[in-house]
């Protein structure tokens, strides 16, 4: 058992224990990484090819899933996603006011309009309550987001789904890993899409795979994220190839390449070992900063396995003579680096301005947007690290609890 840092006096200077800054995030890349994508640069192949396949492949597999599609970003998976189900202009999808806007940006990409709702306040997720008031004659899919590595509550979502013929593909760049009631993110929806930018559970530098049961989804996937030349046109290179392609359809350039491949396949056998290291740093900040009254911590259910992509604590703010922005410079002070995660949409001027939002159309998550701040949780660090940053919360609480 590790005892728990002691909280300074109020006398004490408030000088940082760190002598170094602790980032807010690092990925892990060791040699055996670093090996494969040498090796990749060595064989001359450097666009989508075997190795793709092979990520691909191993992917699906890893999950229990038919299909698994690489794309360059998830962002491009999400916006092939609604492509793939034939959104049209117009046409409604219903997804998080609390996400990366990325999520909502596809749909309009699309010409369709995103429908935001507001989120349950203990996982950040959309609540399936407000999902059912705003369905339409028009919505055709809902954009679930796995907010943090947190599960949506799938089984409601999925029965309006059901009900209302709806599409479900599932915002899950957080939560590889993460489970619902005993099966994997990943095979629930119709197509989930996952990413592997540097700050994920695992990275290829960039990029993204889309995991669907169905066949015709995949088909579509497959040809369409490379010009619509055919899922197999990257094989006009190889000796077995033909120089003759076909487009059969207009489609996009949201390919992963080999380089980007070699070190997802690394990086996937990893992935349980990533995942259980961040489960035990998150069990370290419940354990260091659960007594902390000015605290809450992210909750967990027992039917849901949490990935751990951020650890998110909200600020009682009324039990502090701070707010969350000084919070978070106090930190740095202390030289530990945070997060927030994330604005809502609808407080950014292009949503503000174009479907004229107000703060208070999204209390929840307005409230939660003014509380929350993401601590560092990643496996190369320590877990003296973790301490430390337990520690530098602590003494900013400390200093600056309302007496």
């Amino acid at each position: 058992m590790v005892n728990l840092p002691q909280t300074p006096n109020n006398d004490m200077p408030a000088i940082a224990t760190r002598q170094t800054f602790l980032p807010f995030y690092k990925p892990w890349i060791d040699d055996r990484d670093i090996d494969e994508v040498v090796d990749t640069l060595r064989s001359g192949w450097l666009g989508m090819g075997p190795k793709t396949l092979r990520f691909e492949e191993e992917f699906a597999r890893s999950l229990g899933v038919r299909h698994a599609v690489a794309v360059s970003s998830c962002t491009e998976g999400l916006e092939l996603a609604l492509d793939a189900i034939g959104i049209q202009p117009g046409d409604e999808v219903i997804t998080s006011v609390y996400t990366f806007p990325s999520t909502a940006a596809v749909i309009l990409h699309r010409h369709g309009r995103p429908v935001l709702v507001d989120i349950r306040p203990d996982t950040f997720t959309m609540d399936p309550a407000e999902v059912e008031r705003k369905i339409t004659e028009r919505t055709r899919a809902l954009v679930p987001v796995h907010l943090a590595g947190a599960p949506c509550a799938m089984d409601q979502l999925l029965e309006l789904a059901g009900r209302h013929h709806l599409v479900v593909i599932e915002d899950a760049a957080h939560a590889l890993r993460a489970q619902y009631k005993g099966r994997l993110v990943g095979t629930l929806g119709d197509l989930t899409v996952f990413s592997f930018a540097p700050t994920e559970a695992i990275t290829t530098g960039e990029g993204g795979m889309i995991t669907t049961e169905h066949d015709d989804y995949a088909d579509r996937l497959r040809t369409r994220r490379l010009h619509g030349m055919g899922e197999n046109v990257w094989q006009r290179y190889a000796p077995e190839g033909a120089w003759y392609y076909e487009v059969t359809y207009p489609g996009y350039k949201s390919h992963m390449t080999d380089l980007n491949a070699a070190l997802g396949l690394q990086q996937l056998q990893k992935a349980e070992m990533l995942h259980a290291v961040r489960s035990y740093y998150a069990g370290l900040y419940h354990l260091g900063l659960s007594d902390l009254a000015e605290l809450v911590l992210p909750e967990t259910f027992p039917e849901c396995q949490h990935s751990w992509q951020f650890y998110i604590v909200q600020l009682r703010l009324e039990r502090l003579a701070i707010g969350r922005d000084t919070f978070i410079e106090a930190l740095l002070h202390e030289n530990i680096g945070a997060s927030v995660h994330y604005i809502p949409l609808h407080l950014h001027p292009y949503y503000r301005d174009t479907f004229g939002y107000k703060p208070e159309d999204f209390p929840n998550a307005l409230q939660a947007y003014r509380r929350v701040i993401s601590l560092p949780i990643y496996p190369k660090m320590t877990e003296a690290d973790v301490w430390d940053v337990i520690g530098a919360v602590r003494r900013v609480v400390e200093r600056h609890r309302v007496r």
